[in-house]
């Protein structure tokens, strides 16, 4: 049966809508790349399917930039995982073991001091032992993100993924007992004043 010319008007507006809004859809999303290939990741194919429909995770495949970095609530879930998935290679506050350290200014792709390449660097692997986190929930990568940066013992100036209110009130990780794998258990640790470089001793901030 003929479709009515109204109907049909309304009908071919609505599918050129649609067309057109999938590509400014898809457009507004990071690409993310292997940080050694270059390839193209396709977060959204090899991605677990759980964890990447959060809000955060939303965010961040749109922005490149994690929401969870400095928010107490997600610190305790990024050291968890950290200590299970990382600190083997990494060290268990990120001073490198087999591993590169993670928690100083240097670092062995220059990309990662941003969200995006971190990010890359985790999930797609890099060289030598560094494999593939596809194991990892994306939301759980976020996490573990988020705690790496926590870490940080370097100059706050250098830590290109905190905001300029974060980089005022950011305080510089040092742990005072390098076997204590609890630095999120509110035990007190030394921590370097930002400002002005004093080491106190302080609770974790998480």
């Amino acid at each position: 049966m003929r479709m009515p010319s109204f109907n049909r008007s309304i009908a071919i507006s609505a599918t050129l809508a649609v067309g057109l809004l999938a590509p400014v859809v898809a457009l507004g999303q990071e690409v993310f790349r292997h940080t050694v290939t270059g390839e193209d990741l396709k977060i959204m194919e090899t991605s677990q399917p759980s964890g990447r429909d959060t809000e955060a995770v939303r965010n961040f495949l749109n922005t490149g930039v994690n929401p969870y970095t400095e928010v107490k609530e997600h610190l305790a879930k990024g050291e968890e995982t950290f200590l299970s998935a990382c600190s083997g290679c990494h060290g268990h506050f990120g001073e490198g073991k087999i591993g590169p350290g993670l928690n100083d200014s240097y670092w062995t792709y220059p990309k990662n001091k941003t969200d995006k390449g971190l990010f890359e660097t985790i999930y797609g692997g890099a060289q030598g032992m560094m494999g593939p986190h596809h194991d990892l929930e994306l939301d759980e990568i976020l996490t573990v993100m988020a705690w790496v940066r926590h870490l940080y013992t370097g100059p706050v100036d250098e830590a290109d993924w905190l905001t300029a209110e974060q980089k005022r009130t950011f305080t510089r990780f040092a742990q005072k007992h390098k076997d204590d794998d609890t630095a999120c258990s509110g035990q007190t640790f030394e921590h370097a004043d930002a400002a002005n470089h004093d080491v106190k001793p302080e609770k974790t901030a998480c």
